[in-house]
């Protein structure tokens, strides 16, 4: 089966690269195809803090970022909720415990030197907006990494200290210079970049034709960015 590198841009805070995973999968299936995919580092909010302020509800903290009222913070969550369902994801935005995403963004660059990374992406997810776990806690950290089969002593060691954060800076940096404002961004054989959580049949399109010349449609599918996530209305 032929093999199709992947590089996808994401923060593990962010439903729509959650939702974006899943259609790159289900391209991947209609295409026909073996997906070599890296996962890179952005971070929505590099200034989130490593506490998180329990008394505050998922609901409300919404509101305040949008200018909205509870009500209508409240049907954004379930239209995201139910574009979840439909892609088989159960999203818990009210466990969700907003925190800074660097260590898991470090742990992840570890992981992929053991060929884990892609599993250790998707318990991420799950973790963080399925789960309500606090990835800001080291311990939560390595019991996630233990679950998809990565060495827990040794992922004690790199959270320890400032092992792989240079290698999430360049990740970062790399996404400066593509001009990535929003995730997921995915960029197909080094050639194609497909901006957004577009549905599998565009990102099928893509990958069926990553050894052409042509470039992908311009359809922009959903992303988030360090001022929110769009929800479809």
């Amino acid at each position: 089966m032929p093999s199709v590198r992947v590089d996808v841009w994401s923060d593990v805070a962010c439903p729509w690269c959650w939702v974006g995973k899943r259609n790159l999968e289900a391209a991947a299936r209609d295409a026909g195809l073996e997906l070599d995919v890296r996962w890179h580092a952005f971070e929505l909010d590099a200034s989130a803090p490593r506490t998180h302020d329990e008394s505050v509800p998922y609901v409300d903290r919404l509101a305040k970022k949008y200018g909205a009222s509870s009500s209508q913070a409240q049907q954004m969550i379930d239209r995201m909720t139910g574009v979840g369902a439909g892609v088989g994801i159960d999203f818990r935005f009210d466990r969700a415990r907003p925190v800074n995403t660097f260590d898991a963004h470090r742990l992840l660059a570890w992981a992929a030197q053991s060929g884990k990374q892609d599993a250790l992406k998707e318990r991420l997810f799950k973790a963080y907006m399925h789960e309500g776990k606090l990835l800001t806690d080291r311990d939560v950290l390595v019991d996630l990494a233990a679950d998809v089969g990565l060495d827990a002593e040794r992922a004690t060691a790199v959270l320890s200290g400032e092992d792989y954060a240079r290698e999430v800076r360049e990740d970062e940096a790399a996404a400066a210079e593509l001009g990535v404002t929003g995730v997921p961004f995915f960029v197909v054989d080094g050639r194609f970049a497909i901006p957004g959580a577009q549905p599998p049949d565009a990102i099928a399109r893509v990958l069926t034709r990553a050894d052409d010349e042509a470039g992908p449609d311009e359809a922009v599918g959903e992303v988030c960015g360090p001022d929110g996530c769009a929800v479809p209305s």
